[in-house]
């Protein structure tokens, strides 16, 4: 009887490892290729239209020219919004399936333009070397992601 139980356990743990090796870990689960294509479709997208709506909002000029005080006040604050939910827009569209180096880079993006955004809400001017820093890092991180959304 314990040969038989033996043998059932060898048999259920050998199963067990061919139906992982086919199927992938929940750490590292097997995408179609379809399915990598649609996220990484998606991410590219979501990548495009944050570009877009950080680079024209933090690009505004105030309706009443320099002087105008409250337009100023009010284009910095759409400049800051862009930033944090252009990043929080972004995560929120990294699928499981997406390419994790594409992941990645839109992860690093995403974080840089909340941190960017933050900063500049408790008062950092670009101009100080630590947002400049990030700024820099931005730039690099949007290049990357284009480079991986060709």
């Amino acid at each position: 009887m314990t040969l038989v139980v033996a043998v059932a356990a060898v048999v259920l743990a050998g199963w067990a490892l061919y139906r992982l090796s086919q199927e992938g870990t929940p750490d590292s689960p097997n995408y179609s290729g379809a399915q990598r294509t649609d996220a990484k479709t998606e991410v590219c997208a979501a990548a495009d239209v944050v570009r877009k709506g950080v680079s024209l909002n933090t690009n505004l000029q105030p309706p009443g020219g320099p002087e105008d005080v409250t337009g100023t006040l009010a284009v910095a604050a759409n400049a800051r919004v862009s930033l944090y939910d252009g990043g929080q827009y972004l995560l929120a569209r990294i699928d499981p399936a997406t390419p994790p180096e594409l992941a990645d880079a839109a992860k690093k993006f995403a974080n840089l333009l909340m941190d960017i955004g933050a900063n500049a809400t408790a008062g950092s001017q670009n101009s100080e070397p630590e947002q400049a820093a990030r700024l820099k890092d931005a730039d690099a991180s949007n290049a990357a992601i284009m480079q991986l959304c060709k």
